[in-house]
């Protein structure tokens, strides 16, 4: 697939912006490329594009289905996988956000529940008030998350308007 200038800029942009949402920057340019391309990419004219190994290709396509960014297409008669990513920029923020609160949020919220049992951590009542603080806080920014990924983006946008 050739490129044009604003096409390398835009996958070039999306990969580092990448790196924001908690991924690699080839799994971002990847996903770039299949987000401008017209037509299903296979993995061949994937790694020609973006000038990377397959392994590296194989797995970040992967990690890209397993995010639900990118699906795979069947192309009749053709023995190759094709690949091609959702396009709908809502359906794409909603899915990294799911990702996001799962890899991250989650994780801390346990982290902080399991804190608050530990004997040793209850006796300093500072630190305790801290460990609360916090783990509130993060309850909140999770029911927000989970409300962003439930949401159509009618909701998204009056809330957007009643914050402003």
């Amino acid at each position: 697939m050739e490129l044009s200038q604003s096409h390398q800029s835009f996958i070039h942009t999306w990969g580092t912006l990448g790196g924001n949402w908690g991924i690699n920057k080839t799994m971002a340019q990847i996903h770039a490329l299949l987000l401008i391309a017209p037509d299903p990419l296979d993995t061949e004219e994937i790694m020609k594009t973006l000038v990377i190994s397959r392994g590296n290709t194989s797995m970040n396509i992967r990690a890209l289905i397993d995010w639900g960014l990118v699906n795979k297409h069947l192309i009749t008669g053709e023995r190759k996988e094709y690949f091609v990513a959702k396009k709908d920029i809502w359906v794409i923020a909603r899915l990294i956000a799911k990702q996001r609160r799962k890899l991250e949020l989650e994780p801390v919220l346990g982290a902080l529940k399991e804190i608050k049992t530990d004997p040793d951590a209850q006796s300093d009542k500072e630190f305790m008030e801290r460990v609360t603080d916090i783990e509130e806080f993060a309850e909140k920014i999770d029911k927000i998350m989970e409300k962003f990924i439930a949401s159509d983006e009618q909701w998204f946008y009056k809330m957007l308007l009643k914050l402003v």
